[in-house]
């Protein structure tokens, strides 16, 4: 990073992916957050437990997510060229069942 702002970061990974000197993401990449000490941001705060798909930029709405009755939940991200899809899960990682399901 160097010294450079962040404005100057986001440039220069516009340029690297302009000019694919970056890999494209590959499928199948996940994560599971499933801990009650996780957190999406200091303002967003705590969440439900999900499992996280990250694939390359695609419509949402192709894969069923973001619908009305919907269980998939997504995020596109044109910037970071990925498109992340969010499923909740019924129980957190110590096996306690989410309090947001029942509601």
């Amino acid at each position: 990073m160097a010294g450079r702002s962040k404005a100057q970061i986001a440039a220069e990974l516009q340029t690297a992916f302009d000019k694919k000197a970056l890999p494209t993401l590959e499928p199948g990449a996940m994560c599971y957050m499933l801990s009650k000490q996780g957190y999406i941001t200091d303002r967003g705060g705590h969440w439900r437990p999900h499992v996280m798909f990250f694939v390359p930029l695609t419509e949402a709405k192709a894969w069923g997510a973001n619908l009305p009755g919907s269980p998939i939940l997504a995020a596109e991200d044109a910037q970071e060229r990925l498109t992340i899809f969010m499923v909740p899960v019924g129980k957190w990682s110590d096996g306690t069942a989410d309090s947001e399901q029942e509601r």
